[in-house]
């Protein structure tokens, strides 16, 4: 198998992944409480989703 006649420079290497980073995730506000939430998702804040009660929260989380 062939090999490579000198050694790759780090800064080749990282400009090659630089693409390869991890992103945030999509917050969304929830249309009930107003605290942020994954989008997509039950408000883990008040239990909403698609405007109805989903999960019953047993005490709801202050912002903070």
């Amino acid at each position: 198998m062939a090999l490579p006649k000198r050694k790759y420079a780090k800064a080749r290497q990282g400009k090659r992944r630089s693409h390869l980073k991890l992103g945030l995730p999509a917050l969304d506000i929830c249309p009930q409480c107003h605290s942020p939430k994954l989008a997509h998702h039950v408000c883990p804040t008040c239990g909403n989703y698609n405007d109805r009660q989903v999960i019953e929260v047993k005490a709801p989380k202050k912002k903070g």
